[in-house]
């Protein structure tokens, strides 16, 4: 079982068709998504083209990481329950006009982390369930999962289990704290691991409380890291290995992310403070009102070449905007005449460069100090991402079709491979729609043999109301 060949001796299925990106009755795109390209397939196998993935996770962690080697060319097939899904969800994206009325389908955080997948209902609390997900485990090469350490073995699929049907397999887990110590058993979501981690007590402002960092830094950072654990396991397979488990603590994911505060808590023996826009060694540094409706800079001052750069900058303005005098003033106040100074006395600084930024427009004004050579950006929201002329360029975003919302945004992988590209290859899957493909086609399940299965509870390829 090759990284490019045929899977447990059933060959994976080629990518999915996209179809073509829906249009309005003129043939162009809807005006949100001008700009934006269709996915398309590379010329030549992905890179993991032949990779059969079995995706048993949940929340968002796991489900990154099988994105990621869905995206790479395996073929993702997601396990979902019966009743996986919410009939009554929030967050949905709006129906095309002609589709089924399938809110479950529209879930948008559901659409954003699973696309690259197929869907297969399945019940593992039942023993056909278990023994269908063995049946698959034998034609796999890699199951990943993300529940509590104790989850695997309530449904009897412990690793010795798992490598007994296939010793090939590359098991990878993603338990909050690990398999051992003293916290293996508890239960976390990413704000207990931001919190758990330091993140979490590193984010804030000085003399307030800690927070909760913006996004899911905590899941796409474990969501990457096991991809590339997977990825790593398979050559050492294909090298002459064999099977084996990757444990991934998403708790030692995070700390990479604190490494910093860690050495200074050792050497410094004082706990990091909270520093909020604040840089521990440069000013000014930070964020910046501007001109407009919640307009903001960011600026960063790393040198005395910079602090010059950014003076003549300002000294620019010499209409009523005081450029010159205030460039004067700042050159000639001891205060700011070194770096160190700079930063000791930043609160001023900051104040004063508030002022003058706050009678430029944003973007405009990072123009002007970017071609000064001073590191600054305008503050950019989701919505103008999908239309910023760099991003459209370098095709950050592409479009997938999906059958039930139409033409989708959705990020490309942060790196690119030249000879082997890998965009998504298909919007998140309908509910239960690889069901057939996977029994029939994989497992060679006959008709009655699928009729057990759905009678029995333990597949459907209609969302299922939950037991009570």
């Amino acid at each position: 079982m090759g990284l490019s060949g045929p899977v447990g001796g059933v060959p994976v299925s080629p990518e999915r068709p996209r179809g073509e990106v829906s249009t309005r009755q003129d043939g162009s795109a809807p005006a949100r998504l001008q700009g934006l390209t269709a996915a398309s397939a590379p010329p030549i196998p992905r890179p993991l083209a032949g990779v059969r993935v079995i995706d048993l996770t949940v929340a968002v962690a796991g489900p990154i990481a099988t994105q990621l080697l869905g995206g790479l060319g395996a073929e993702v097939i997601r396990i979902e329950t019966p009743w996986g899904r919410p009939k009554a969800p929030m967050l949905v994206a709006p129906p095309l006009a002609e589709a089924r009325d399938e809110p479950w389908n529209r879930i948008r955080l559901f659409n954003e982390l699973h696309h690259s997948k197929r869907s297969l209902s399945l019940n593992l609390l039942h023993p056909l369930g278990k023994q269908t997900l063995l049946d698959l485990v034998g034609v796999s090469d890699v199951l990943v999962e993300n529940f509590s350490p104790r989850v695997m073995g309530n449904f009897g699929l412990e690793w010795e289990t798992l490598r007994e049907r296939n010793p090939d397999l590359v098991f990878a887990s993603m338990p909050a704290f690990g398999k051992s110590g003293p916290y293996r058993d508890r239960v976390s979501y990413g704000p207990g691991i931001d919190a758990m981690s330091g993140l979490a007590w590193l984010t804030g402002y000085a003399d307030e409380t800690p927070l909760k960092p913006g996004n899911f830094y905590c899941d796409q950072n474990a969501g990457l890291h096991t991809a590339y654990a997977v990825v790593a396991a398979l050559l050492q397979r294909d090298h002459g290995g064999a099977g084996q488990t990757v444990e991934l603590a998403m708790i030692e994911g995070e700390l990479q992310l604190v490494a910093d505060a860690l050495l200074s808590a050792q050497f410094m023996e004082a706990e990091p403070e909270r520093i909020g826009n604040d840089h521990r060694c440069w000013a000014p540094h930070g964020v910046y009102a501007g001109d407009g409706d919640d307009a903001w800079l960011a600026l960063a001052c790393r040198c005395d070449a910079d602090w010059a750069a950014l003076l003549r900058v300002i000294a620019e303005d010499t209409g009523d905007d005081g450029g010159v005098d205030l460039a004067t003033a700042l050159r000639a106040d001891p205060r700011f005449r070194t770096n160190l100074r700079r930063w000791k006395h930043r609160r001023d600084l900051n104040a004063l460069i508030g002022k003058w930024s706050a009678l430029h427009q944003p973007e405009i004004l990072a123009q002007r100090l970017q071609a000064a050579g001073v590191p600054a950006s305008n503050v950019v929201g989701a919505r103008d991402l999908l239309h910023d002329q760099h991003f459209l360029e370098r095709q950050t975003a592409v479009l997938v079709e999906h059958p039930q919302i139409g033409p989708t945004p959705v990020p490309q992988p942060a790196f690119r491979l030249q000879r082997t590209p890998s965009p998504p290859t298909g919007a998140a899957p309908l509910f239960a729609d690889g069901t057939d493909y996977v029994l029939r086609d994989l497992l060679g399940y006959a008709d009655a043999q699928i009729d057990e299965l759905i009678d029995a509870g333990v597949t459907s390829h209609e969302l299922l109301e939950r037991p009570t």
